[in-house]
């Protein structure tokens, strides 16, 4: 198996419940560090929500692996930030038998 090509910077993000004032919780998303990736293009779609139209686009996102329960171990429902463009994380999976990268599946949805 070839070594992937990390050449793209990407922030890890993580959601934390911040009170907002009424009684209620809001999603704050923080910035948890800086990771180079490959990002690859898997399949893609477009549906109707709300009456626009919206593209979907799934990717595998391969990171250098760290060990469970590191801050910089992406998980499920953090989502990547390349810019203004964000990538939802669905799933994590070891790439390697040695443990050494990461795969983490993820959606890009953007409203036309």
């Amino acid at each position: 198996m070839k070594a992937p090509r990390l050449n793209r910077k990407l922030v890890l993000e993580g959601a934390v419940r911040s009170p907002d004032g009424a009684g209620g919780f809001g999603e704050v998303w923080v910035a948890l560090g800086e990771l180079w990736a490959e990002v690859t293009a898997r399949t893609g779609r477009e549906r109707a929500e709300a009456g626009a139209p919206v593209s979907s686009t799934s990717y595998r996102i391969v990171v250098r692996a760290a060990p469970v329960g590191a801050p910089s171990r992406p998980t499920q429902d953090q989502r990547f930030r390349d810019g203004t463009r964000l990538f939802v994380i669905q799933a994590v999976s070891e790439r390697d038998a040695g443990g050494r990268f990461l795969t983490c599946f993820a959606d890009e949805e953007v409203t036309a």
